[in-house]
């Protein structure tokens, strides 16, 4: 295959700000294997088509681990990161299942499930607090970002007082741009903040996993933290963005809200086509070649790294038919928003029962939801890792 000139990461979006950069839509048609230049000019592959990064999540010939050489990192602010004490997502196997094993019973089918009363509580308690007297609302900050935020630092046994310092450091951690000094304090000021809360466990325990954890009697301090972070960090960050997004899609989509509104059961299969078209993580998933590797025709070299971009691979037209188009009613089962593999996202199962609950809750309760201000006002989150509005208002 002929390589095309070098694409630059990130790429910047077109038009249509619910959609992938155009320049990687191009590339999973034309080249979907192809070779890009990072931010700091450092050359890597770019996997745009569904299959091809199935595959390549699902191969233990590509490392997650970020000390090995050649690892792409798409920030300064990544590197930095991955110089620091890593949680699991950036380990292999043996250790990274040794290390996920201990959470997994945290977040099955069955615990999650049993989570439903507790979380329905909550949606309801936000929502008659943000409509009470009231025709309007900015969704995220009482909605969105507080729902899940709740629901994590109740299984973390993390205080939600402290709310506003987690969501700040998290911002500044997940900001492509931010300055390598506040990237290191925020770092800092939330592992001291997770470490001294662990300790704190030790003699008061609670419910929480950080108190299991600590019971477990295997772990460092400072390596439970990290597991905390990653969780707190990734337990809130993700579904807030996800909800106001989903909702901003919906009325941005008339004819599947209505849909939605008349099928109210279908709100589960609503999610898992809102995740696909969606696809938050909009800077992929970031792997480096341990041997030789060939994906989709293309050889990969050892040492060389990959980033797997999830939000065109679930646009692929040879798995989703019309995969451009917003359909709640097609078929999205295997969709890759969750990521793919050993490394699969272990909070799924959480993240489905808010998300069918956050839209429920507001699409049932607010028949006249509306946008309060004009579309091309709203201002999306480009420089972020995970992609969302910054504030969403609405009325009704």
């Amino acid at each position: 295959m002929a390589t095309a000139a070098p694409t630059s990461h990130p790429a910047p979006r077109g038009t249509c700000p619910f959609a992938p950069p155009p320049a990687y839509q191009q590339a999973r048609r034309d080249e979907p294997v192809s070779r890009i230049a990072l931010w700091d000019g450092t050359p890597c592959w770019l996997v745009t088509r569904y299959q091809d990064v199935r595959d390549l999540l699902a191969d233990p010939r590509f490392s997650a681990d970020a000390t090995r050489p050649g690892f792409p990192f798409l920030s300064a602010a990544a590197r930095h990161l991955g110089a620091g004490r890593a949680s699991f997502i950036r380990m292999d196997d043996p250790e990274h299942g040794r290390l996920r094993r201990m959470l997994t019973g945290d977040f099955t089918l069955r615990k999650t499930a049993a989570l439903r009363p507790a979380v329905q509580q909550a949606a309801d308690d936000l929502f008659e607090k943000m409509t009470a007297g009231r025709t309007g609302a900015d969704l995220v900050a009482e909605f969105a970002l507080p729902l899940p935020s709740l629901v994590i630092c109740l299984l973390l046994g993390v205080p939600y007082q402290d709310h506003e310092f987690f969501q700040r450091c998290s911002r500044t951690l997940l900001r492509r741009d931010s300055p390598i000094e506040e990237v290191a304090a925020a770092q800092r000021e939330l592992a001291d903040y997770l470490d001294a809360l662990t300790d704190h466990k030790r003699t008061h325990p609670d419910d929480g996993i950080l108190s299991r954890l600590v019971a477990r009697g295997e772990l460092a301090t400072e390596d439970i933290g990290a597991m905390g972070r990653l969780l707190l960090v990734a337990g809130h960050e993700t579904t807030a963005n996800m909800t106001a997004l989903s909702v901003l899609a919906l009325l941005r989509h008339p004819d599947q809200l209505a849909h939605l509104r008349a099928h109210p059961e279908a709100t589960p299969a609503a999610v898992e086509e809102l995740l696909r078209w969606l696809s938050i993580v909009q800077s992929g998933l970031t792997r480096v070649a341990v041997e030789d590797a060939e994906i989709g025709g293309v050889l990969i070299r050892a040492g060389e790294g990959v980033v797997c971009q999830l939000n065109t691979a679930n646009r692929d037209d040879d798995r989703y038919p019309d995969g451009d188009t917003l359909d709640l009613t097609r078929d999205t089962r295997r969709h890759v928003a969750f990521g793919f593999g050993v490394h699969q996202c272990l909070g799924q199962p959480l993240a489905r029962l808010e998300l069918e609950i956050a839209l429920d809750t507001l699409l049932r309760r607010l028949p006249e939801l509306r946008l309060a201000v004009p579309f091309e006002e709203i201002r999306f989150r480009h420089e972020m890792t995970v992609y969302g509005v910054e504030t969403l208002p609405v009325a009704w």
